[in-house]
């Protein structure tokens, strides 16, 4: 007998829970990739659990706020829903804002999918004095309505029995006004080969093109009548409609306590967190105590991983020194165990990164900084909501410039596309981390590494504001983002999030950084017979040629200059190139580095590294956002802006006497 399959998709809006109720489902056991079809990536995740001999193939969908079509996120879950047929869709609400989850329900029931409510985070709910009556909820619905905490445990059986006893569409599809109904109704009778859901689309968008001249005759003469009759156009008609309905569920459905005082907690954080004067050094702080906490905590780690990379490399070089030819033992010291321990050692420092930004964004706080930076983006003509691909971009430029494209107008795209690049992704964390560590006490380090993120922003906003003024003239669009309340993260979320760029990092490790050592280590070796990285090998004459450029920067060697080329195609490819060059261990690098470098020198290229091109798959991204000629551009734009400040940094600083 073949086993029981059932397909669940989840779809709801950001920040209600739904990703958190998907990891609850499947564990550990989930698959992530990208939307096919799709020129750009979005995560796709999928997952299996297994109940009562019953597979469930869970799908989360993107979140979103509607199914109207207008953004990539709200395109994919429509076509996933209409196309691929799951057999139960289960929609996570926000039992504490039910008015703004519902816009989504109604769609889904107008779509005619078998539906599942879920209603979560009612503890939040509870605390702000909201009473939910499920049952009446479930009625008005005409679908399930279960009340869980996607945290825990709390209505997960209920839920899965629903799941498992069979959804179907709704009983009770919302009513939208005698009027309107009449339409819908009428129109239902003449096109009988549309549903409900292309019917109320084609009145919003217009008739398809693929519509027979009848049909879409008998649309467009509709849409004509509502709105001459309500005068407003269709798309606000069945806005306005929706949210109606919403009221007169919300009015029947939920009752509030009167003497709550929850509800204000949020607000009252706020008025410190998102204070005019107090928001950004606020911000700066939290900042601070990030990266001072990764250098206290990850050093003992880091010193574990440097030991046993340390004595392997002695290990391997004592047994096979006698038995095998000089180059033979140069690789795989010098080569593999040198090249590639010299990045996996700063595999703790990204862990507890990536784990402490999970903690910011799933507390809420992340949200409250996109409005904190949005009086300082308008001066550059942008807003807040420019501002968030910028923090996704101390994470990975990749996503970072993919998230440009939520911006509403093509200039606002392609100059945050510009100033995102800027933002200190965690590939060049590892070279930070090293040159931090080599060149200043341990008590000014996270102030040190604090610095150069904040000089990050701060750069990408002063090239914000010249390209605003000279070559992408214009003025900022309307800015609306939602404000989540404070939240506890959950320890399974953050930890989840953190092994998955764990993962990422050691998968680049494995696929970019271990061939470009080979790479640089073959050059080392090459013409046979000379000295490894000697000025005569192929590295050394590539080297040697490049330096001189970088000699106002303070560190015209040609290993620098080989390491910064090199981390043109993964910013960690700089550390390994390095260690490769310099033939020794992460455990020696160090004080190798420190015979060849001064605090100067070395901060002036940490700011070199910090601004010129991302790696080239950022590179890519930012052509496949825009053109060719746009990202040439830009790449060229960054490593003449890097230039120019690492030259302000290392002369200033020669002026004043730290050289």
């Amino acid at each position: 007998m073949s086993e029981k399959r059932v397909v669940v998709a989840l779809a709801g809006n950001p920040n209600c829970g739904k990703t958190t109720l998907f990891n609850n489902l499947t564990g550990m056991r989930q698959h992530v990739g990208n939307w096919p079809g799709k020129t750009v990536a979005i995560e796709r995740k999928d997952g299996k659990a297994t109940y009562d001999g019953t597979t469930l193939e869970i799908v989360d969908l993107p979140g979103t706020y509607s199914l109207s079509s207008r953004s990539l996120e709200e395109e994919i879950a429509v076509e996933y829903l209409i196309t691929e047929k799951p057999d139960v869709v289960v929609n996570i609400i926000d039992a504490a804002h039910l008015e703004r989850n519902l816009y989504l329900t109604l769609q889904l029931i107008e779509l005619g999918v078998p539906l599942i409510v879920a209603l979560n985070l009612n503890r939040y709910a509870d605390s702000e004095g909201v009473i939910i009556d499920t049952k009446k909820l479930s009625d008005m619905l005409g679908v399930p309505v279960v009340r869980i905490e996607a945290i825990d445990n709390t209505g997960k059986d209920q839920l899965i029995r629903e799941i498992l006893g069979g959804a179907g569409p709704s009983t009770h599809p919302p009513h939208y006004g005698d009027e309107v109904e009449k339409h819908l109704a009428e129109l239902t009778e003449a096109l009988p080969d549309y549903s409900r859901w292309d019917i109320i689309q084609s009145l919003i968008h217009g008739a398809s093109e693929d519509m027979p001249a009848a049909a879409k005759s008998r649309i467009e003469s509709t849409r004509k009548h509502l709105t001459e009759m309500f005068g407003t156009s269709t798309q606000e008609i069945f806005a306005d409609q929706r949210y109606g309905y919403i009221a007169g569920i919300l009015h029947d459905a939920v009752h509030y306590h009167k003497d709550s005082g929850g509800k204000n907690q949020s607000e009252r954080i706020d008025r410190f967190v998102t204070n005019k004067w107090l928001g950004f050094p606020i911000f700066l702080l939290v900042m601070y105590g990030v990266f001072q906490i990764v250098f206290t905590i990850a050093t003992p780690f880091m010193d574990l991983i440097e030991t046993v990379f340390g004595d392997a490399a002695a290990f391997v070089s004592e047994s096979l020194g006698s038995g095998m030819p000089d180059w033979a033992v140069s690789f795989i010291c010098d080569g593999v165990i040198g090249g590639v321990g010299s990045v996996v050692v700063f595999l703790p420092n990204i862990l507890l990164l990536f784990l402490l930004l999970a903690i910011l964004e799933d507390s809420g706080y992340l949200a409250r900084v996109a409005v904190i930076m949005d009086r300082i983006m308008h001066k550059i003509g942008l807003h807040g909501k420019s501002f968030i691909p910028m923090i996704l971009g101390f994470g990975c430029s990749v996503p970072a410039v993919m998230a440009a494209r939520t911006l509403e107008t093509e200039r606002e795209r392609k100059l945050t596309v510009l100033m995102t690049p800027y933002m200190s992704c965690s590939a060049r964390l590892p070279v930070f981390i090293l040159l931090v560590g080599a060149f200043f006490a341990p008590q000014v380090q996270g102030l040190v590494m604090f610095s150069l993120y904040l000089l990050g922003i701060l750069v990408a906003l002063i090239v914000g504001l010249i390209l605003q003024k000279t070559v992408m003239k214009g003025e900022s669009s309307s800015f609306v983002i939602e404000m989540p309340p404070y939240r506890i993260p959950t320890v399974k979320g953050v930890v989840i999030h953190a092994l998955e760029h764990g993962g990422l990092f050691l998968r680049k490790a494995g696929l970019i950084i271990f061939p470009a050592v080979l790479l640089i280590w073959l050059l080392a070796t090459l013409p046979y017979g000379v000295e490894y990285g000697s000025s005569e090998s192929v590295i050394g004459m590539i080297g040697s040629a490049i330096a001189p450029i970088f000699e106002p920067l303070g560190w015209g060697i040609p290993e620098a200059a080989v390491a910064v080329l090199m981390g043109l195609l993964a910013k960690e490819t700089v550390v390994a190139s390095f260690g490769t060059l310099f033939g020794v261990g992460e455990e020696m690098l160090g004080g190798t580095l420190a015979s060849v470098f001064t605090p100067l020198s070395a901060y002036s290229l940490m700011v070199f590294v910090l601004l010129y091109m991302p790696c080239l798959a950022a590179m890519l991204t930012v052509k496949q956002e825009t053109s060719w000629k746009f990202a040439t551009g830009a790449a060229v734009l960054m490593c003449v802006v890097a230039w120019i400040v690492s030259c302000v940094v290392y002369q200033g600083g020669v002026l004043l006497g730290f050289g």
